[in-house]
Formats: structure tokens, C-alpha cells, sequence
């Protein structure tokens, strides 16, 4: 039987933080007197006090049946992207584990899913794998959403790819799937993915021992020397082994800072506020 595993979530909803509670540790995040954001019929939120939110594998891992669902402390499913609030405070984010470093196996939230489970991807019925390891934890902003009809000019016109905002989280601790930390946004990458604009933003665990001395792109540079070379030159080729052209990079191909990172945070946040008031066709996503 496939394990179960406890975490706790802590933060402020894009509704209303009546309190917060300091950050306990990497995968212990607490939530008091918390209101989340759900929907169903209408765009509604309903309070939730100390409640325990578990991960729960059901099926086996690199299975197509394989799922990693959040269930709240009263055993209902709720959804990591929906239902995990985005802020945490002043530029502190929630950052949910998709892949671990170190793993290659191409693991996802399944935006189409009822209470979008992280999943491995697949691609004609067969489990998807990176060609080589990914080395760095990667994973989804919540309450973010990538709009397929918004064209950005700042980037080439690209069109948002209709997923979640992704994270790139350099500290040196590996991570497990599902597992939700405190990051803070240090810079983002805006890859081009065959016309569609995939941001990648970077970003730091604050529980890491060298959180405290980075605080914006340029401290990556220093601390982490040749991390953002990699992490774009990751990106850019990781296709190429399965006979695709190179992923592009808008921006000069070169990281933006942290104030734009958070605007992308911002914008995206909003965009995700409208899919989830059905102010923009939801298509196939699922909103509960």
C-alpha cells in the first residue's frame, strides 16, 4: 500500500489571514484561522481552523494510476493548486514539489483532474522521463495560472502555457513530492516553449543555510556561482535528446531580477483569480 504522509501548511490566502504562525521547519508549515479559496457552482471561500493537510500517494509510483493527492484534517481532498494559498507575506511564497532533484522522472500537477493530483506526465500513454536529471527541486506556485490567451509583449508576444507558474528551487536539500516550503523569489527565467511563455522563476528555501544571503539575482551569482547558466542551458537543451529544437529565453536570454519575478508572481496570481471566478473560459482545467 502506497504511503501516506503528513504536512502541514501555513500562510495567507488571496481571501483573508486572520493569523499567522511561524515557519517550523522544511516540510512543516502551519495554518491558523485560514480562509481558503474554493469553487464549485460559484466563486466562494469558506474558513478552515487548524486544520492538517496530508499527502496521499494512491497507486505505485511510475504507474499511469499513480496519483499524490492533499487531504484536509476531515479526510476531503482538496486541490494544491486551488486550495494552497499563494502568500505567505511580504515576498514569501508557498512553493509545492513536483520533481525532487536529483530525479528525472517528469511529474506534474494534472490541472484537468478533479483536485489536480500530482501525476507523471505522459505522452502516448507512456510515462514520461527527463533525459537526465533535473538538479534543482521543481515544482508549481499556487494560485497561479499562465493565460493561453494573453499575448505578453515584453516577450515576443508569447502566449501563457496554461499551467501553474513554475519554480526552480536551488538550496541543497533534496525534496519529496508534494512537499510545500517557504521560498523567496530571487529572479525568473522567461523561457519560450515552442510559442508558449513557461516562466521559470527562481527561487530559495528559506530553511536553506544560504537563504539569508541571497536576496535578488545577483546574490545567486555570487553564492551559487554558474547555478542561472545552468538552470537556462537545462531548459533550453532538455529536448533536444528527443529530436525537438532548443527551448528559447526571452529577456535578453538572461534572468530577470527579483521585482520582476514578483511581478510575473503578481500578474499570474491574477490571472488565476479571473480562471477561478470564470471570468476566463476554464476549457478542460478543473476548478475544483
Amino acid at each position: 500500500m502506497a504511503a501516506t504522509r503528513a504536512i502541514t501548511i501555513a500562510s495567507n490566502s488571496t481571501c483573508t489571514l486572520l493569523r499567522k504562525k511561524p515557519f517550523v521547519g522544511g516540510t512543516a508549515l502551519s495554518l491558523n484561522n485560514l480562509n481558503f479559496c474554493r469553487t464549485k457552482r460559484s466563486y466562494t471561500c469558506r474558513a478552515i481552523y487548524n486544520p492538517q493537510v496530508v499527502v496521499k500517494e494512491e497507486g505505485q509510483p511510475e504507474t499511469l494510476d499513480y496519483r499524490v493527492f492533499f487531504v484536509d484534517k476531515s479526510g476531503k481532498k482538496v486541490s494544491p493548486w486551488h486550495d494552497i494559498p499563494l502568500r505567505l507575506g511580504e515576498d514569501i511564497f508557498n512553493f509545492i514539489v513536483e520533481i525532487p532533484k536529483e530525479s528525472s522522472a517528469k511529474m506534474e500537477v494534472a490541472t484537468d483532474e478533479a483536485f489536480t493530483p500530482i501525476k507523471q506526465d505522459t505522452k502516448k500513454g507512456k510515462l514520461r522521463y527527463y533525459p537526465y536529471n533535473i538538479h534543482w527541486n521543481y515544482g508549481l506556485l499556487p494560485q497561479t495560472w499562465e493565460d493561453p490567451s494573453f499575448a505578453n509583449s515584453e516577450i515576443e508576444g508569447a502566449l501563457g502555457d496554461n499551467d501553474p507558474v513554475d519554480v526552480v528551487e536551488i538550496g541543497e536539500r533534496q525534496r519529496k513530492i508534494g512537499e510545500v516550503l517557504k521560498v523567496k523569489p530571487l529572479g525568473a527565467l522567461a523561457m519560450i516553449d515552442e510559442g508558449e511563455l513557461d516562466w521559470k522563476i527562481v527561487a530559495i528555501s528559506l530553511d536553506d543555510p544560504k537563504a539569508s544571503l541571497v536576496n535578488d539575482v545577483n546574490d545567486v551569482e555570487k553564492h551559487f556561482p554558474g547555478t542561472l547558466t545552468a538552470i537556462r542551458d537545462w531548459f533550453r537543451d532538455y529536448k533536444i535528446p528527443d529530436g525537438k529544437p532548443a527551448n528559447k529565453f526571452g529577456l535578453g536570454n538572461q534572468a530577470a531580477n527579483k521585482e520582476y519575478a514578483l511581478k510575473v508572481i503578481t500578474e499570474t496570481n491574477e490571472s488565476w483569480n479571473k480562471l477561478i471566478k470564470r471570468s476566463i473560459p476554464a476549457g478542460e482545467l478543473s476548478l475544483a
